[in-house]
């Protein structure tokens, strides 16, 4: 099976909530392995720290967008975590903190869209 028929395949199964947590899931475990390697190894913690600011980026441009449906409550609170993981990226380049804070929130938002149940299973 080629890469384009399993990408569409996946597509057509999964809803937006769930491409979502596949999503947070693939930036979280960057984060995650950037958090491992020496801090020398620049290329694969910026890449991992740009990818998830690019999340959080397109998450609170959505939310500033006057259309949403989304609560404005949720809205201003989803564009204020993304203002620091934005912040927070640029002191993890500069040595000044590490990447616990990132992948603990990505991780409390993989726990909201995995729904009530799968907190329980867990």
């Amino acid at each position: 099976m080629s890469l384009q028929a399993y990408k569409t395949a996946a597509t057509r199964a999964e809803n937006p909530r769930e491409t979502e947590y596949r999503l947070f899931g693939q930036v979280t475990r960057a984060l995650i392995h950037a958090s491992t390697v020496d801090p020398s190894d620049v290329p694969t913690r910026i890449d991992a720290l740009d990818w998830n600011r690019r999340l959080w980026s397109a998450l609170a441009t959505d939310c500033a967008n006057p259309d949403n449906a989304m609560d404005k409550s949720l809205r201003a609170q989803i564009i204020s975590i993304s203002l620091f993981v934005s912040r927070h990226s640029s002191a993890i380049m500069r040595g000044e903190d590490d990447f616990e804070a990132l992948i603990d929130i990505n991780k409390m938002v993989m726990q909201g869209l995995s729904g009530p149940g799968a907190a329980q299973a867990a």
